[in-house]
């Protein structure tokens, strides 16, 4: 079942965000404030403009490529919903079965991007033939398949549809091995030595192949810091960036034609937001995941390649104010995954001068501010904020108010809201 909504990302709404509104912050921020002046925060929103924005910006990245929608990034139903009527874009990555196994009752395309463990949920897909025709399960070795087949037998299963993962990780000279742990299958010979596993196994069709390039999907190449050491981190990003997207393209290319010639694939998944250009050059991949630059989270500041538009924002309220420079957020402690450093804490954006205290930083319960923006702010104000990442926001809210201009038009409610909470 769908969620009804009128987010209206329809090909004319989106061909026409170029107004860019964010752009001047003071109305922008403002806006929303006005918008949602009537909701006691802590609140969530959506700015439909910049939505759109990068709805198109991101199809225009791609080049043609087409894009699978990356849930994990969004966790929102009716923005997924809505982004999949646009052209450009087909299908869903989701993050696990359960999940895929939900959104495929309206979503016709559902890859899970990391393998299962979850015995229910396979039975649960064995038992329904038009699920298991709609959802791909993620492999990268024998295990997996031995644990699908002990949680149903071949004979008790319509034949369920499987993708091998390719490890795409890049070991740079002097940096070493740069990219998250995902699979082992790292070379031609790893690669077909499992799709020949697959087919000769009874019970599964080998229909695509992943290679996720963190590396340069997930590495800002503009980091942050003092000019000089800024400036000679990104030289280092940007030749590490290079070199990994030109050996992963050769290798993939290599493993793909290799992997056709024992399976027919039906797609090649690669790459993700930060690296939309140099994965839609891959003639070896025919799609691409991404989500996150929907929302455009503030990790993606950092990257010279495209700039996200902050759709996706939350507000806090001012609930005390411990010195007349200082104003105390209710909350705050929405922190991201990933490797703890600064860069992993919510962004304050407005009011602009307002900065987190070092020793206490974003908790749980308050957030202390100071600066000349937290001066000017009174008890029962509101502040806004951005996640680093772009779904997770998701988890911490029941819905969205959809912002228009300085208008509220919709509400959509996240997984959360809808009662689901899949990891």
């Amino acid at each position: 079942m769908t969620v009804p909504t009128r987010l209206d990302l329809s090909p004319a709404a989106v061909a026409d965000a170029s107004l860019r509104p964010w752009r001047d912050e003071q109305r922008y921020w403002r806006g929303l404030t006005e918008a949602t002046a009537d909701r006691e925060p802590p609140v969530a929103v959506i700015g439909l403009e910049a939505l759109r924005h990068n709805a198109a910006s991101m199809v225009r990245r791609a080049g043609g490529t087409p894009i699978r929608v990356a849930s994990k990034s969004i966790r929102v139903r009716a923005v997924q919903d809505a982004v999949l009527a646009l052209p450009g874009y087909a299908g869903v990555l989701a993050y696990t079965l359960p999940e895929a196994l939900w959104l495929a009752e309206t979503v016709d395309d559902v890859v899970v991007g990391y393998p299962t463990a979850d015995r229910a949920a396979i039975r649960a897909l064995a038992a329904d033939e038009g699920l298991a025709s709609r959802v791909t399960l993620m492999i990268d070795s024998v295990a997996h398949l031995d644990l699908i087949d002990e949680a149903v037998a071949p004979a008790a299963r319509p034949r369920l549809r499987v993708a091998i993962e390719l490890d795409a990780s890049y070991t740079a000279p002097g940096l070493g091995r740069l990219g998250v742990w995902r699979s082992p299958i790292v070379t031609i010979d790893d690669a077909t030595a499992l799709a020949r596993e697959v087919v000769a196994r009874r019970g599964f069709a080998l229909v695509g192949l992943m290679a996720y390039e963190s590396q340069i999907a997930g590495v800002g190449n503009r980091p942050k810091g003092n000019l000089v050491q800024g400036a000679g981190r990104g030289r280092v990003i940007d030749w590490m960036q290079s070199r990994s997207a030109a050996e992963l393209a050769g290798r993939r290319g290599a493993v793909v034609a290799a992997v056709r010639r024992i399976a027919d694939l039906e797609f090649v998944n690669g790459g993700g937001t930060g690296s939309l250009e140099s994965t839609s050059a891959d003639s070896s991949v025919t799609e691409i995941a991404a989500g996150s630059g929907l929302f455009g989270g503030h990790l993606f500041d950092t990257y010279s390649r495209f700039t996200p538009a902050p759709a996706a924002a939350f507000a806090l309220p001012v609930v005390r104010k411990p010195r007349p420079d200082m104003a105390t957020l209710l909350g705050g402690g929405w922190i991201a995954s990933g490797p703890p450093a600064p860069d992993r804490l919510p962004q304050v954006v407005w009011p602009r001068s307002t900065r987190m205290q070092t020793r206490e930083m974003a908790g749980e319960v308050q957030t202390p501010l100071s600066g000349r923006g937290a001066a000017g702010l009174a008890v029962g104000d509101r502040v806004w904020l951005r996640h680093t990442k772009s779904g997770e926001l998701s988890e911490h809210v029941n819905e969205f108010c959809v912002v228009d201009g300085s208008e509220v038009v919709d509400v959509v409610p996240s997984y959360r809201g809808e009662g689901k909470a899949f990891l």
